[in-house]
């Protein structure tokens, strides 16, 4: 379950209240995935599917990479340090609620597992490219406990 701090958290933004609902439905449904440290694709598409409910008229996609018909791509935000990068990166967000085949992007999400040793900074840099350069309403970051517990451990919203 999430905290009364974290439900309060948010519903600072307007999706913030759908988001809780599905996480809660994660961490109480799911919490074997989380307690066995099972793949982020795994976590992800089961909180996809309870976020789905609370967006009707809208799709909840897992690692879409379109925008329209062609490969989603964020330009330069020292995600990757190579000097000889010059071009847009093709990028795979974790969760999006959207309309597909237009410019509607109403939110994005970014997951980290607890046991993750890639700095989450990377994520809230990606999640601030997909608000500035695609054009999202809203971006969070989670991150989910795992090794034995189902909570959250942190959120932000971008």
């Amino acid at each position: 379950m999430l905290s009364a701090n974290q439900m309060q958290y948010l519903q600072h933004q307007p999706p913030g209240e759908a988001v809780a609902r599905a996480l809660s439905e994660l961490l109480e449904n799911d919490h074997d995935l989380l307690g066995t440290d099972a793949n982020e694709r795994s976590i992800t598409f089961r909180f996809a599917m309870y976020l789905q409910r609370y967006f009707p008229g809208w799709t909840v996609d897992c690692e879409y990479n379109r925008d329209g018909t062609e490969p989603k791509r964020l330009g330069h935000l020292e995600l990757y340090p190579d000097s000889e990068d010059d071009e847009a990166k093709t990028v795979f967000p974790d969760v999006i609620v959207h309309r597909r085949g237009t410019r509607q992007n109403h939110l994005v999400l970014e997951f980290k597992k607890s046991t993750s040793r890639v700095d989450r900074q990377i994520d809230l840099r990606k999640l601030q490219g997909y608000k500035q350069q695609l054009g999202y309403e809203h971006a969070l970051f989670v991150e989910v406990g795992t090794e034995g517990q189902a909570i959250i451990t942190a959120l932000e919203w971008a």
